[in-house]
């Protein structure tokens, strides 16, 4: 017999894969309309659609849609945790985009640390060179830009699944660098019983095969999801530290996703050669 509480992560994660998948479908709708926008009446016109997150989380159902196609919450929030971080660096985020993926730079035998020194506290990740390595080459490539520089980790679950999402120069769930990455790693030996553990890094998606860009996330509490998403490196201790400061700080809606109540902001982000 499936026990409530079996039944209850179940419950959550068929809530997540459906919501990615309407974001799929939201995005493709809102690429076509824009195409056809700008073609037939050389203007754009701002309408309201629904929006895809990626990396790999989703909205509650429960949510409206802006214009720029970020979910926002459809009720404010009724409480709200102090900001336990510092204001961002002075700077803004850079437009960028490419057409295709990097081609392969790094040495795939090598060790590599992503480093993200964020407002709450520098978080370090040890990279799987070897087994992601077109996710690791494309972090070199796109932190060795500034693509992540000043962008905000936009995204923080607290219910069902633990994480917080990053990578999104937008800072709606929406953005990307423009081209897409093959699934890698997801036979990992770290991920057991459809687990991905505390402490984990891995690529966001649209819930389709081969659709990771730039959007992660960082698991701060075991969570239960399919094993559908690249694992690319492991947060060190004293980045978990920070992700378990951003978390008891809440998200602002109070029903366990939505933006991050602190100000998570990746003031620069490097990787570096071991």
């Amino acid at each position: 017999m499936v026990s409530q509480e079996q039944r209850r992560r179940q419950l959550a994660r068929e809530k997540f894969l459906r919501q990615q998948q309407r974001r799929t479908e939201a995005r493709r709708k809102a690429r076509l309309r824009n195409s056809v926008i700008a073609s037939v009446l050389g203007v754009v016109v701002i309408g309201s659609v629904a929006l895809y997150t990626t990396g790999v989380l989703k909205d509650d159902d429960k949510k409206t849609t802006s214009a720029s196609g970020d979910a926002t919450p459809s009720a404010a929030p009724t409480s709200k945790a102090p900001d336990p971080c510092e204001k961002p660096a002075a700077g803004s985020v850079k437009k960028l985009s490419w057409k295709k993926e990097p081609a392969m730079t790094i040495d795939t035998s090598a060790k590599y640390t992503l480093k993200l020194a964020t407002t709450c506290g520098d978080i370090g990740v040890a990279l799987k060179t070897s087994a992601a390595p077109h996710t690791v080459n494309s972090f070199d490539f796109l932190a060795g830009k500034g693509y992540f520089d000043h962008t905000k980790c936009h995204r923080l679950t607290t219910q069902g699944i633990y994480v917080l999402q990053c990578g999104d120069p937008q800072g709606t769930g929406a953005g990307g660098p423009g081209y897409t990455l093959p699934d890698e790693n997801l036979k990992d030996k770290s991920l057991k019983n459809s687990t991905y553990p505390a402490g984990t890094v891995a690529m966001a998606n649209t819930g389709q095969a081969h659709t990771g860009g730039s959007q992660f996330f960082l698991v701060y509490k075991d969570s239960q999801l399919p094993p559908s998403y690249t694992p690319f490196g492991t947060v060190d201790a004293a980045g978990m530290k920070v992700l378990e400061k951003i978390a008891a700080a809440g998200e602002n809606t109070g029903a366990g996703d939505g933006a991050p109540n602190a100000t998570v902001v990746i003031d620069k982000a490097t990787v570096v050669k071991s």
